[in-house]
């Protein structure tokens, strides 16, 4: 059996002149617009892939065939008569092609390379346009980083009540665009004017006891210099008299020895006398003089002593006198400081009291005013749970308005992605609602993974770790003057694409 010729296969497949013919054919074929080349080459790739599958499957049913009739000798004799009473035959050419041994798959792939020349050359333009393709859509996917857990996030501003009081009108209601400056909720402003009132009373009372204590400063002043200067005179006329009493007590003292040596001088004569009238040289009568002479001095002596005395004694009740009124005067001075110092003190008392009670108005005119509460901001009215009626508390929450004009968008990237970001790189945005895609760019990078910010982050120190790959919030920022920008809001789901390059 012999092999069969490359033109026994244009045989088996009636109407078609060759592969390369087909291939040929398939490109210049005008008759068919909507196939263009490359569908071609693909349809050609397809027939090849079933003509080799169809080779193959040949050459494993021929060595079958094969091995089978090897043992009986007279079977194959009777197959090549019969071979031979079918030559005549039209598939007596299939049939030897089957039994025919294959030829290896290089020499046979070989074979049809050069049968077939332009489908060769098609194939490996097609290799390596996918080749080419293949490395550009590599770069490109290398060249972003995108997420689908990302929306647009802006602020939400909670609006409470500053004072407790009773709703009286609502003016606002959900969905509603509201100015910044509108009012929103007002309430009973009646206790607040009358604790007004109160406070004004108050601070009129207080500015009348500042007015009062003004006046005693300087009269604490004027007092306290007067007694200051009272001491003051009182020490210098201690001090005068207590000089003066000292010269009397020297002039008692100089007359005090004046009538010792007087007393002296009379004893000595009434001696010289006693001597003389007991020698009968003078008449006892002249003794007696000088005797009364004697005592009469005697005495003046004693009542000098005493006068002296006196003196001292007198002396010593100035000296008294002198330091009383000098710690006087120390005190005097002493207090005259710290009394004005009481009664500034008592002014600043005062006047403090007063700019409390002023304070406490301007708190009483706050809280009336805190009666009209106003849209700090400009946006779009939600969750609103004040209606008229209602007694509302301080600090409660009574609706939230969401400013649109003020929009970023929050990518939570999982850490692995944010090797090669920074801020400042180009993103485009893809809004779902919207169907169209934004430009953007990064405005900061996070400082923790979301998880650290969350109510119960977790602590991993205790108990089984299972490793997580961790996603952080990147703040995303619109690039301005772009349109549609006004139509999102807080809470669309987006995919930002982050190019890396």
């Amino acid at each position: 059996m012999t092999v069969p010729e490359q033109n026994d296969w244009k045989e088996r497949e009636p109407g078609r002149d060759g592969l390369g013919g087909s291939i040929t054919a398939g490109l210049i074929n005008r008759d068919r617009p909507s196939e263009s080349a490359i569908d071609s080459l693909f349809y050609e790739q397809g027939k090849l892939r079933a003509e080799m599958d169809r080779l193959l499957s040949a050459a494993a049913a021929s060595s079958a065939v094969a091995k089978s009739s090897e043992p009986a000798a007279p079977a194959k004799d009777k197959e090549a008569g019969k071979a031979d009473s079918d030559a005549g035959k039209p598939d007596a050419g299939k049939d030897d092609d089957k039994d025919a041994p294959k030829e290896p798959f290089r020499k046979r792939a070989a074979n049809w390379t050069r049968a077939h020349p332009i489908a060769t050359v098609a194939i490996l333009i097609l290799l390596v346009v996918v080749a080419v393709g293949g490395w550009f859509l590599w770069g490109y996917l290398q060249s972003y980083e995108s997420t689908d857990d990302a929306q647009v996030d802006g602020h939400v501003n909670a609006i409470s009540s500053r004072i407790a009081g009773m709703v009286t009108a609502v003016y606002v209601e959900n969905n509603q665009t509201v100015n910044q400056g509108k009012l929103a909720v007002q309430l009973d402003p009646r206790d607040y004017q009358v604790a007004l009132s109160q406070q004004r009373a108050n601070l009129a009372q207080a500015m009348a006891n500042v007015g009062a204590q003004s006046p005693n400063i300087p009269i604490a002043q004027l007092t306290q210099a007067t007694g200051v200067s009272t001491t003051d005179l009182d020490i210098t006329i201690a001090r005068a008299g207590y000089f003066a009493e000292q010269q009397v007590v020297a002039s008692a003292l100089a007359d005090l020895t004046q009538a010792e040596a007087n007393a002296a001088n009379a004893k000595a004569e009434e001696i010289r006398y006693r001597e003389l009238v007991e020698k009968e040289e003078v008449s006892r009568e002249q003794y007696d003089q000088r005797l009364a002479n004697t005592r009469a001095q005697i005495a003046i002596v004693a009542a000098r002593r005493a006068s002296a005395d006196a003196a001292m004694k007198t002396v010593e009740q100035r000296s008294a006198t002198l330091e009383q009124a000098t710690s006087l005067a120390a005190e005097a001075r002493q207090n005259a400081v710290r009394q004005v110092d009481v009664q500034r003190a008592t002014g600043t008392a005062r006047e403090a009291a007063a700019q409390i009670s002023k304070a406490q108005v301007e708190q009483a005119i706050l809280n009336l005013t805190y009666c009209m509460i106003y849209a700090p901001v400009g946006g779009i009215v939600g969750n609103k749970t004040v209606e008229v009626g209602a007694q509302v508390s301080a600090g409660q929450e009574l609706f939230d308005v969401t400013p649109v004009d003020d929009v970023w968008i929050t990518a939570n990237y999982k850490e692995t992605q944010l090797r090669k970001m920074h801020a400042g790189q180009a993103v485009t945005i893809h809004v779902d609602t919207l169907g169209r895609d934004f430009k953007g760019y990064i405005e900061d990078m996070p400082g923790a993974t979301g998880a650290r910010y969350s109510l119960l982050p977790p602590e991993n120190a205790t108990g089984n770790y299972v490793k997580v790959v961790q996603r952080l919030p990147v703040r995303i920022r619109f690039r301005p003057n772009q349109d549609g920008v006004a139509l999102l809001r807080v809470g669309m789901s987006v995919e930002p694409q982050v190019w890396l390059k």
